[in-house]
């Protein structure tokens, strides 16, 4: 290699631009949704489909039952029939000729006093079974018998009993809602975890404490889908009852109506029926969701 080429000074490499800043736009928070358009948007969604619904199934009617030769009345005919009964359900114009709000309270208060005897009864006799194998050897055949029985079948035996057509509904109601709620009490309470049963023996629970702290909460998802299956059934049976046991109730009105060819009136009733029927459901439901905080088994 020659001096000179030692001598040559080495090249210098060129000295890198400064790289442009890049500036990151920071994200943007997604805007939080206004409760008032939240609230109309499920209002919407829970309200809208269904109305449709209906509205399809009237006009299909509507069609099906204006003709000459059609058995059932139209809706245009039951709304200009039944106007006062629709609009105005709690007019009194004597003893029996009353709105079927009236008739309707009638009927609840039967079914309070039937079904709520047939909650306490049932969540007790739904215990001792779920607790003791001897008591469901010896109980469960017999229950699982009585509660195929019609609810109508049950009628005359309570009337011979009781003398009286009020208690012989109350009755009525009790025997049919009964059921539902020992089954699933039972079953809620043989399926309580034996860990919780451990926990109970470790803080030496009397019975009284074990009954409130451990085995109702635990249960509770089964008690309250008997409840809610047996507040379904007080209202199927009650509805049944009151045709033949006469008084104001809506039973009793739906069976009158048909003695005197008011098909429109017997149609506004059953809507009635169904929709406090429903609005009963609802108000179960609710409680056994508060009461179980969503875990309800049903």
């Amino acid at each position: 290699m020659s001096v000179s080429a030692l001598k040559t000074k080495p090249a210098i490499a060129p000295r890198p631009k400064s790289a442009d800043v890049v500036t990151l736009a920071m994200p943007r928070k997604a805007a939080k949704p206004n409760r008032l358009q939240t609230m109309a948007y499920g209002f919407a969604v829970s309200v809208v489909p269904p109305t449709l619904v209906l509205l399809l199934l009237l006009g299909i009617w509507e069609l099906l039952c204006a003709g000459p030769g059609a058995t059932l009345p139209p809706p245009s005919t039951i709304w200009q029939e039944s106007y006062d009964l629709i609009v105005n359900p709690f007019f009194v114009n004597g003893s029996q000729d009353i709105g079927l709000g009236w008739r309707v309270l009638v009927s609840l208060q039967r079914v309070a006093i039937g079904f709520g005897l047939a909650a306490v009864v049932g969540i007790a006799l739904g215990v001792v079974i779920g607790q003791s194998i001897w008591a469901m050897r010896g109980l469960d055949p017999v229950f699982q018998v009585l509660r195929t029985v019609p609810p109508l079948a049950w009628l005359p035996i309570a009337l011979a009993a009781f003398r009286d057509s009020n208690p012989s509904a109350i009755f009525v109601i009790f025997i049919t809602a009964i059921w539902p709620v020992i089954i699933n009490t039972a079953v809620g309470v043989r399926n309580i975890p034996q860990d919780y049963r451990n926990v109970a023996l470790v803080l030496r629970l009397n019975a009284l404490e074990f009954f409130w702290k451990i085995m109702l909460p635990a249960a509770a998802p089964y008690i309250f889908t008997g409840l809610r299956i047996g507040i379904g059934l007080s209202w199927l049976a009650i509805v049944a009852a009151e045709m033949l046991t006469g008084g104001v109730g809506i039973g009793f009105f739906i069976w009158d109506a048909w003695n005197s060819s008011r098909l429109s009136d017997i149609i506004v009733a059953l809507v009635y029926i169904g929709v406090v029927g429903f609005i009963l459901d609802r108000i179960v439901a609710g409680i056994g969701a508060f009461v179980t905080r969503g875990t309800q088994a049903a």
